[in-house]
This record gives structure tokens, sequence and C-alpha cells, in this order.
């Protein structure tokens, strides 16, 4: 059981590092932890003019900034529960989170809710916009508006003298009590919101503290979706505890964007994910590897020593030329690039993890990770494989301990699936070593990982697919970075209706346009590909989707 308690984490960073940087914008606006303070007791207080009470759900929906993190900081320290919503979802998905999650109130920039349509948003008592933390326009209710418009004389009656370090305090708030919900998905019939109590959040953070390599007043660039678990944990929560300086990436970071910031900012500590690390190999590396007068001189010894320092030197230089690590995680890192990292010496960690567990299973610092493996489990928990032989014979991996959720909220079915006696079937095969390093060989799930680190769920896009004209089945799998859906066409009632294939491939592109103006951006699909005969599968009729994956 936990005894370092997430809230006394806040406060106690707060009033430390009360004068220096807390936040950036990139390009923008800075916010110094004193500022952070401010902004919160402000929040509170608007939160109890609108009779928003501890417990009550609040969701957040707006790109990476420092004012979306504040909101986090504001709800969670007020006792409720922070409800974070990616921005690439389509209003539909985002109407049904709110309602799904039962959420009071809601933050969100104002050219999202230009989008939104707040009478399907029926149990809101409030929405608030992000960039100055005001009741928008949207909020029907009059009273409402003329109460918060109290908010500053109370703030001053409450802090005649100005808020201090010494004045400064937050709510007791119990590490059992449920912080966040996180939903994995947003479409109706996929939805899973993650339970994540304070428990799991102070245990990803104090493991941190203990394990990775950051000081306070180091810099750090945020671009993870701050939405999902990943970056939220690592790019936000431990950095602020410790006194770090934030800077957040608000517009959707192209690789170009990032690899700018980090040259400008030189972050300490570097987060990213496989399709970052994997682009750069490719494009950066790769080219000038094949090159044949390469491949003779690193077949050199000493000769090629000296080569692969001045690779790693680029390398070093690219993610800024400051950092004590790049950590990576959110998928499986391409064992070609992984291999090739290690040669050179370059200083890489790879981490395991999800949502479930908020987000940390696994991690090892660089110079003790082990080629192949996805770290040790960390501190307050304890793994087991489903295998006669966890050493040598794959099992699915199970996990228990403080990271871990309270379950899926109102889906007990979906709970119950995955946790079972204490322990969260992750879905994920592997194996272990007799040192407890992960070393993960499959994935039962299907998860894919988007370009920003979002998570997709083929079988949202597949039922989606699935339910058009002319389709039987369909398989969405992801080729070079690209979704690409397999389709299997009902070729009974195309010859019925006096289609042929060339007519069948145009109405497989409408389709695929069409479901694009449905879904986010990040799970657009790229093509459409006609497959020539009905997918195989298990003897429970589930496609054997690993298939067509490998023969891409």
């Amino acid at each position: 059981m936990m005894k370092e308690n997430f809230i006394e984490f806040i406060e106690k960073s707060i009033k430390k590092n009360w004068n220096i940087n807390a936040f950036s914008d990139y390009k923008g606006e800075s916010f110094s932890y004193s500022d952070v303070a401010h902004s919160i007791a402000r929040i509170h207080i608007a939160f109890e003019l609108c009779g928003i009470k501890r417990g009550d759900h609040v969701a957040l929906l707006g790109k990476n900034s420092a004012n979306w993190t504040i909101v986090y900081l504001a709800t969670i320290s007020y006792g409720a529960v922070i409800v974070p919503i990616l921005p690439d979802f389509k209003p539909n998905d985002v109407h049904h989170i709110v309602r799904h999650s039962d959420s009071s109130a809601l933050f969100v920039s104002g050219n999202i809710m230009e989008t939104l349509k707040a009478q399907e948003m029926v149990n809101l008592k409030a929405i608030f916009s992000i960039s100055d933390f005001s009741l928008m326009p949207e909020t029907a209710d009059d009273n409402l508006h003329k109460k918060l418009a109290r908010a500053n004389s109370i703030y001053a009656e409450k802090y005649p003298a100005g808020l201090t370090p010494e004045n400064f305090k937050l709510a007791d708030v119990p590490n059992e009590d449920l912080a966040v919900i996180s939903y994995t998905s947003g479409t109706t019939g996929f939805s899973k919101g993650v339970m994540l109590p304070h428990k799991s959040i102070v245990s990803n953070v104090v493991y941190a503290h203990n394990n990775m390599p950051l000081q306070p007043g180091d810099s750090i660039v945020s671009f993870l979706p701050l939405a999902h678990s990943y970056g939220c944990a690592f790019e936000f929560l431990f950095p602020f505890t410790l006194g770090c300086h934030i800077t957040f990436l608000t517009k959707t970071p192209s690789p170009q964007i990032i690899l700018g910031a980090f040259k400008e900012i030189r972050p300490r500590l570097v987060l990213a994910v496989p399709l970052i690390i994997e682009k750069i190999y490719k494009k950066q590396l790769l080219p000038a590897l094949e090159k044949p007068s390469m491949k003779i001189l690193l077949k050199i010894p000493g000769i090629n020593r000296l080569i692969y320092k001045k690779i790693k030197n680029k390398l070093v230089d690219v993610f800024g030329g400051n950092f004590h690590e790049v950590v990576i995680g959110g998928a499986a890192l391409n064992k070609d690039v992984e291999i090739f990292f290690n040669r050179i010496k370059f200083p890489f960690s790879i981490g395991y993890g999800m949502t479930e567990c908020g987000p940390l299973i696994s991690y090892a610092n660089w110079d003790k990770t082990r080629l192949g493996s996805a770290g040790r489990v960390v501190d307050n928990m304890e793994i087991k494989i489903d295998s006669s032989d966890p050493y040598n014979e794959v099992g699915e991996i199970m996990v228990r301990g403080d990271n871990v959720m309270l379950g899926y909220y109102k889906n007990e079915k979906a709970t119950t699936e995955v946790l079972k006696d204490g322990w969260l079937h992750t879905g994920d095969l592997g194996v272990i070593d007799k040192d407890n390093f992960v070393y993960i060989k499959g994935r039962s799930k299907s998860m894919l990982l988007g370009p920003s680190g979002q998570n997709i769920y083929p079988e949202e896009i597949e039922a989606k697919l699935n339910n058009l004209n002319y389709i039987l089945e369909s398989v969405v799998i992801e080729n070079k970075g690209r979704l690409v859906a397999l389709v299997y066409p009902d070729h009974d009632t195309a010859k019925n209706d006096g289609i042929g294939d060339t007519q069948l491939e145009a109405i497989m592109e409408n389709h695929r346009k069409n479901l694009n103006e449905e879904l986010p951006v990040y799970m657009n699909l790229h093509k459409i590909r006609i497959y020539p005969e009905e997918f195989e599968k298990t003897p429970k009729k589930s496609i054997k989707r690993f298939l067509y994956m490998e023969n891409e």
C-alpha cells in the first residue's frame, strides 16, 4: 500500500518551487508554480459556486497546453474526478463520453465547442473555457453566470493578503479515491472508461522519482497526448511534482516541430513512441547505412567503431543533445532499430505499460535494460505468466499491485473479463527472466498506435465497414504507418445488382472517403483493398488477424 499521497506531492512541489517556471506553451505564455497555485484556487472557487462536489466528474477536452494541465490539477486536488478526452474525437463521440461518464462540468477550447451541441450533454451543470476558465455562453443557467461574477471578490476575501506558499493548502484526498476516468475509445459500444485511483497515479510518480533520471529545474518537452496515461504521467505529472519546467507543443506535433523543439529546449528526458524513432532511423540513418561503401567500412574493425560513434553523436543532437535517455513506449519497437541503437550505444530504454496501469508495468534505465526486453517489472507490482514455464513458454502477461485500475466505468462485463482474483489480464503475450525482465512475444490484443501515440482499436473501424453495402467482412491493419482495410466483398449481392469488379472498387473508395468523415483523423483509412477470399478464422470464428499483419 502506497504511503505517499499524490495531492500532497502537488502541494509540496508548488510551495517549494513557487517562483520558478512550471509550464510554458511552446512559442507562447509561461506560468510559474505560483501562477498554477492561483489558477487552482480560482477554479476551486468556481467549482463551489457551481455546486460541483467532491467525487463529481469533470470532462476536459482540448489540445495539450498549460491551461489543460492546470484544469487537471485543479480537478483532482479538489477531490473531483477528471475525464480527459482526446481532441481528435468526433463530436458524436465526445457527446457520448460526456454522457457516459456522468460528467457535471466540461472544460473545452472554444474552437472545439463550436462543433459540439450542449443539448447532447444533458448532465452538465457548467461548460468552461480552457483559455481563461470562464463560463462559456453555452451554459444556459443565467443564475450560474451571476454566481460566477462573484468569484473574484470571494477570492479576495479568502486571501486578503494574497496567496502565498504559507496559506496555499489543498484538500486531503485519500489514495483509494477515484482520480481519473480515461476513455480508450469514444465509439458507442466500444467505450471503456478506465478508472484509475489516486494510488495508481502516485505509484507511477513515486517509481519515476526513484528510477527515472530527472532533477528539479530540468526542462521537458511534452508532445504525447496528455489525454493518454503515458504522456500524462511522465511528461506532466512526474516532472511537475519534481519541480521541472514543462513546455507543451500546443499544435499537432509533426516530427519537424518535435525535433525543432528538442533543439531549442534541449530536454533532459525524452519520451517517444516507436513511430517517431523508426521514422528518424529510416529517413536519416538507413539511407547512409545502405550505401555500398558504408557497408564495406562497417565490416572493418576500428573504423566501424568510429562510424558508429559519429552516428550516435548525430542522433543525440537530433534529440537536443542534453538528455539522459530516450524512453520508448506505447507499442513494440522495430527489432532492427532496437538492435542498431543498442550497437551504437545510444541511450534508449523500452518501457511497457497500458492505460489500465496508469500506465507503467515495466521499465529499466538505458544502461541496465536488456536487449529484446521491455524492462523490469516496476516496484509495487507483481507479475506472472500464464504458462507452465514462464521463463521459456509464452503465456499471457498478468499483473497486480497499486498501479492497477479499479475497473471500467459502468462496464462490469468488461471489468470481470480482465480483472480476475486481483490479477489484471493484459491480453499481451510474453515471458520473463529470473530478474523479472519482461519479454513481449506478441499482442493478443489488436491495438495499433496512432501517429502521436493515440490508441487505435481496429474493431471499431471494422464494425463500421461491415455495415456498409457489399462488404461481408474486413480486417484493418497498419502498413508503413498508415491504416489499410482488407475487405472481402459480398460478391453475390454485387452480382445480383449488376456490379462488376471495377464498379466495386469505386464503391469501396467512396466508402473510404465517407467513413473518414466520421472517424478521427488519426483513424482515417489510407486505402481499402479488396481481398480475394474469406479470411481464415479460429474455431470461435474470430479472424486470425496476425496472418494478415505478417503478409504486409
